[in-house]
């Protein structure tokens, strides 16, 4: 079983780690809040506590989204199985059912094409292109690889 770290750009990494110390901010304020707020001066005990508990439940869900998001980000490889994690959101793929890979040179995107006249583009390290296609290859002999590369330009007059 051979997995592919997804890779995210250095932009999407950085609002991602924002997100992770803007909720560990939240959960701090949170519990700040509670030490120091007189629940016995509200006129309804109900609505504070319901209301810390909301926030609560927003920075730990942030938090556990953001932190699936680098840590269980990859596509696998499994026998006859395709399986892409997306943090917490999974997917999986029967082998069989690929019908072409394309990677194209143009824009630098490696598609995966599905019989059901679906795809997906493939986000990993341009250095393991040809072995994620390889090891998919291997997974299924029946699946067609094309490349479409950049055109000549020396044709063009200037």
């Amino acid at each position: 079983m051979k997995t592919y770290k997804y890779k995210f750009t250095r932009l999407i990494k950085i609002f991602i780690y924002v997100g992770l110390v803007l909720s560990a901010i939240a959960l701090g304020f949170n519990t700040y809040s509670i030490c120091v707020y007189d629940f016995a001066s509200s006129q309804n005990i109900v609505y504070p506590i319901l209301q810390y508990c909301l926030m609560y439940f927003v920075a730990i869900l942030l938090f556990i989204v953001l932190l699936s998001l680098l840590i269980s980000s990859y596509y696998c490889i499994d026998g006859k199985t395709f399986k892409t994690s997306f943090g917490i959101i999974k997917s999986k793929y029967d082998v069989d059912k690929i019908q072409s890979i394309l990677l194209d040179r143009n824009t630098n995107k490696l598609s995966v094409y599905f019989d059901e006249n679906t795809f997906i583009v493939i986000v990993v390290k341009e250095e393991w292109y040809e072995e994620f296609i390889g090891d998919l290859l291997h997974a299924n002999r029946n699946i067609e690889y094309s490349i479409t590369s950049k055109e000549n330009d020396s044709d063009k007059k200037v």
